[in-house]
């Protein structure tokens, strides 16, 4: 499944979730914020790609990264037969799970 994601300027983006497969993205426009569990969150700009392994892996953020500008990307997920293409996660997985994300920024 291919799909166009765009958001407004400050969008926080989907809540965290996970992606049954893996999926490749491209930043079309603007600056996405892209955390993965166990990995520091990173600024993805416009020309730079990003992966997602999928699996049990928590995507925190996918947010834009900018307060006054839109972002948009194009992202490909390669989901498993049968299973939702996104699942979120709730809060009790979180807090359960929450050693596992990386340290936040200041």
């Amino acid at each position: 499944m291919t799909v166009l994601v765009e958001w407004p300027p400050g969008h926080p983006g989907t809540p965290p979730h996970r992606h049954s497969g893996p999926c490749f993205g491209y930043v079309l426009e603007g600056a996405i914020r892209f955390e993965l569990e166990g990995e520091p969150e990173v600024v993805i700009k416009a020309g730079e790609t990003l992966y997602e392994p999928g699996g049990d892996k928590i995507h925190y953020q996918n947010g834009n990264a900018s307060s006054d500008e839109p972002a948009k990307f194009v992202v490909t997920m390669l989901c498993a037969p049968g299973a939702p293409m996104l699942t979120m996660v709730d809060d009790e997985e979180l807090a359960r799970r929450a050693h596992l994300r990386a340290p936040r920024p200041d």
